[in-house]
């Protein structure tokens, strides 16, 4: 499975020289990686660039030099880059209105395990949700959710080969589907699978 190695990180002085350059080229990169679900979901599947970059900001942020420090921040973050059988994506809900986003997280409650996939000529192929914590109340969802794509042999193959791929979402609250997934994205994906 693809990780990011200790050594391979900046030193908080390097990085602090390069963040600017860094940020812009990641930027551009999640873009190309976004996958906008409607009006108030977003997909971002990550690579090792995306969470390299997330890494980095976390221990800028919290001034993490330490040897163990570091160590935790790795293996909080190295199980959301994809292993070359699967996508991997932060999903985010959205709503700018303080009150309505918290009338829908409450109406969102399982948004995260309707979250689909698909493969042309395959079936849908629904998210593993939130394999490290529980983001979910019996009140309301959260906001941010991981999720996990698991392909089959047949779908990689057919996505390496150049065939279709759709998205969506088929909660009772919110329902939407993107047939096809714009080709740039399609192709970032089908390149992270080995």
């Amino acid at each position: 499975m693809p990780r990011i190695a200790r050594e391979s990180l900046l030193t908080l002085e390097a990085y602090a020289k390069q963040r600017g350059d860094f940020r812009a080229t990641v930027m551009e990169h999640k873009r190309r990686r976004s996958l906008p679900l409607g009006e108030h979901v977003t997909l971002l599947f990550e690579d090792e660039l995306t969470i390299r970059y997330q890494v980095q900001e976390m221990l800028r942020i919290e001034r993490i030099f330490e040897e163990e420090g570091i160590q935790d921040e790795l293996d909080a973050y190295n199980p959301l880059i994809p292993d070359g059988t699967n996508f991997k994506a932060t999903m985010l809900i959205e709503y700018p209105d303080v009150e309505e986003r918290r009338v829908m997280l409450g109406k969102l409650r399982g948004i995260e395990d309707r979250v689909w996939l698909q493969v042309e000529g395959c079936a849908r192929l629904y998210a593993v949700a939130d394999e490290d914590l529980e983001r979910e109340n019996a009140d309301k969802t959260s906001s941010v959710h991981f999720l996990r794509f698991e392909l089959d042999q047949e779908m990689r193959r057919a996505l390496k080969y150049g065939v279709g791929l759709a998205a969506g979402v088929d909660h009772p609250e919110y329902r939407v589907t993107v047939d096809p997934v714009a080709g740039e994205l399609r192709a970032a994906l089908a390149g992270d699978l080995a």
